[in-house]
């Protein structure tokens, strides 16, 4: 499990106020277990690894606030093929292996992607202010089961 510092912790509390979100128990919290997960948990499994310390969490409270620091760009939303979101708090700029089987998800730098200059009609459609490629297959350890 990676640690949240409270330089970080307390670098959320900041961005949230630059924002005009409310600091609640539940952001904190939400946030402190996406920035310590050491994988792209669901909304689901957030709620599960929070209710021993937040009994009164309810699902939809963590729907919710995953859905608003998402929109405020304070949390990562991973796109996947599946239903179900995944999520993570971004703390540099990464890319995504998502395996079809065990659905694991892996993060990877592919700096010559971030690098890469966008074509002409994209930088006349707009401001594009993150790049992310995901990569789908079969992963070693499910490769090694067949």
């Amino acid at each position: 499990m990676k640690q949240c510092s409270k330089e970080r912790l307390a670098a959320f509390a900041a961005a949230c106020r630059r924002r005009g979100l409310r600091l609640t128990p539940q952001r904190m919290e939400i946030f402190r277990a996406l920035a310590t997960a050491t994988d792209h948990p669901t909304a689901e499994q957030l709620h599960e690894r929070l209710q021993r310390k937040m009994p009164t969490l309810s699902l939809d409270t963590v729907y919710r606030t995953l859905a608003t620091l998402t929109r405020h760009e304070l949390v990562n939303k991973v796109d996947t093929v599946e239903s179900q979101a995944h999520f993570e708090v971004q703390e540099d700029s990464h890319h995504h292996l998502i395996c079809h089987q065990c659905r694991e998800i892996s993060d990877f730098a592919w700096p010559l992607i971030d690098d890469f200059q966008l074509p002409e009609e994209v930088k006349s459609w707009g401001e594009v202010n993150r790049k992310s490629v995901t990569v789908y297959g079969i992963c070693r350890k499910c490769r090694g089961k067949r």
